[in-house]
């Protein structure tokens, strides 16, 4: 379906720019002299931006209409950008981080992924709908993956045109900037057939969808909290700073991490019509954080980047099947809101970890908010499996009750 497709190119576009952000954004803030703690400011403002435009999403989406906003949210991401690029002190960069959404996450989970996530399940059957989650959020990581490649052009660029650093960090950071433009064009494209399915004018959710929003946005605070600890500009600063690692070594490092997410994906949506989507979310999610703590303590550059790379292959098995499950679980009405919801909680806690975790590292911890982001991580996942692998999303109680 075409509508379908056109969404996949919008998020694979946003995730270049996330991508490249992510893996550019701790060490050129570094190479702008800013330290640990303002580092990690700058990257909360941009998450806390993302939170902001998420809840407008949730609360006002189907009101306001996905399509209006996702042309808002482009023009806003494309002006903060910029507006990054050309700032050299700690609190414009703060201020155009948070207006622009910058997202030092390096993985695309802001207020326009809420909106595209509620109009796809429109566009799929109940049986496909995880399959049709896993290839968008595939495309995603393919589009983190050549973000990060990409956020090696300003090392080739001072090499091989003599560019100072800060010309050719702009001229990047420009680019991801003109890449949101792109993307409201084809939001133009796609028209309003992005709001055929949002005809409620206000949020109204049943007794049974408010107690699972309630239980699992909780949970996903804790997750996420403990991701923001572990932000790609963080973890950028972090094999920077601890291990001498160049840009452009960091920019690979990363590539080869979201093309291993990227496939993880696919492996997701085959795993978790075997096993069930809960199940799925969590014995991938355990693993990938007992590596992490593994990365923390590495002896070198190649033995982090090895673990870490095996890490990259676990850790975003969860996505797919958390998405796809959150839509299943509600009524079709509702999706936009738990979509929002639930990306809202997950955005808010991020923004409040990295100011700690800058400031940790700052402090010469710069293993600390690995350790600690990892341990948040498997209490979530015990926590979450102990309190839902009893809620089944329709398909698979479809499947339990057939002979």
């Amino acid at each position: 379906m075409l509508d379908r497709r056109l969404l996949y190119l919008t998020a694979f576009l946003r995730a270049l720019g996330t991508g490249a952000i992510g893996v550019l954004l701790g060490v050129y803030l570094a190479k702008l002299g800013l330290g640990g703690g303002a580092i990690g400011a700058v990257i909360a403002a941009g998450l806390a931006g993302a939170a902001a435009a998420a809840l407008v999403a949730a609360l006002f989406g189907d009101r306001i209409g996905r399509r209006r906003l996702l042309l808002v949210f482009s023009l806003f991401s494309f002006a903060g950008t910029i507006g990054v690029a050309f700032s050299t002190s700690a609190a414009p960069l703060a201020l155009f981080a948070f207006f622009g959404m910058v997202n030092g996450m390096g993985r695309d989970r802001g207020a326009a992924l809420v909106l595209e996530q509620a109009a796809l399940p429109a566009l799929a059957t109940p049986s496909d709908r995880t399959r049709v989650l896993a290839w968008y959020t595939m495309l995603q990581d393919i589009g983190h993956a050549i973000g990060a490649l990409a956020a090696g052009i300003p090392s080739i660029v001072e090499q091989g045109l003599g560019w100072g650093s800060g010309a050719a960090h702009q001229s990047t950071l420009s680019g991801v900037a003109l890449l949101a433009l792109v993307g409201a064009a084809v939001y133009v494209r796609i028209g309003r057939k992005l709001d055929s399915d949002a005809r409620e004018k206000k949020v109204a959710l049943s007794p049974r969808s408010r107690g699972i929003l309630v239980r699992i946005s909780a949970l996903f605070a804790v997750d996420s909290l403990a991701g923001g600890f572990l932000t790609t500009a963080l973890l950028s600063y972090f094999f920077f700073e601890r291990f001498g690692a160049s840009m452009g070594a960091i920019a690979l490092l990363f590539f080869g991490a979201r093309v291993l997410n990227a496939l993880s994906h696919l492996g997701a949506a085959w795993l978790a019509r075997r096993i069930g989507l809960v199940n799925t979310m969590v014995f991938t999610h355990i693993p990938s954080s007992l590596l992490l703590v593994t990365v923390a303590f590495a002896p070198s550059f190649a033995v982090a980047a090895l673990l870490f790379l095996i890490r990259e292959g676990l850790v975003e098995m969860d996505v797919p099947t958390r998405q796809s499950y959150v839509l299943a679980v509600v009524a079709p009405n509702e999706r936009t809101f738990a979509s929002g919801i639930t990306n809202l909680v997950r955005l808010g806690a991020w923004a409040v970890a990295p100011a700690f975790a800058g400031a940790l590292m700052g402090a010469g911890s710069l293993h600390l908010p690995l350790v600690i982001g990892a341990c948040m991580k498997i209490l979530y996942d015990l926590l979450l499996w102990r309190a839902f692998r009893h809620v089944r999303p329709p398909e698979e109680e479809d499947a339990a009750a057939a002979p």
